[in-house]
């Protein structure tokens, strides 16, 4: 049974950092490229990261770039992302998913988790 864990959300102030983690299980991990999508209140789903599987290719949105970084620890079975320079924009509720491309024509493949909630607010 494919699982993954999504932690580390939370209430930051503008500026400020969080690191969420996602623990996975049930899956050879280290062979399954990676990502991070969003989903902000009364929006779609946007996808902001991905990571390959040996960790040596990443993508990012624009929107995130230059502020965010993803990473990984196969010998954990962990994805990370590193937010830095928190924005209100920022605010949403956060998935892991076992795809580079995890959404499609707003449709979600692959495994995902059930989410971590990160609010940027003052």
């Amino acid at each position: 049974q494919v699982q993954l864990v999504e932690s580390g959300g939370g209430l930051v102030q503008p500026g400020g950092s969080l690191r969420l983690s996602c623990a996975t299980s049930g899956l050879l991990f280290s062979s399954y490229d990676m990502s991070w999508a969003r989903q902000a209140p009364g929006k779609g789903l946007e996808w902001i990261s991905a990571i390959d599987a040996g960790g040596s290719n990443t993508y990012y949105a624009d929107s995130v770039k230059g502020r965010f970084t993803i990473s990984r620890d196969n010998a954990k079975n962990t994805l990370y992302l590193h937010m830095n320079r928190l924005k209100t924009d920022d605010t949403a509720v956060y998935y892991c998913a076992t795809r580079w491309q995890p959404v499609i024509d707003g449709s979600t493949v692959g495994f995902w988790g059930q989410g971590t909630q990160v609010t940027v607010s003052s």
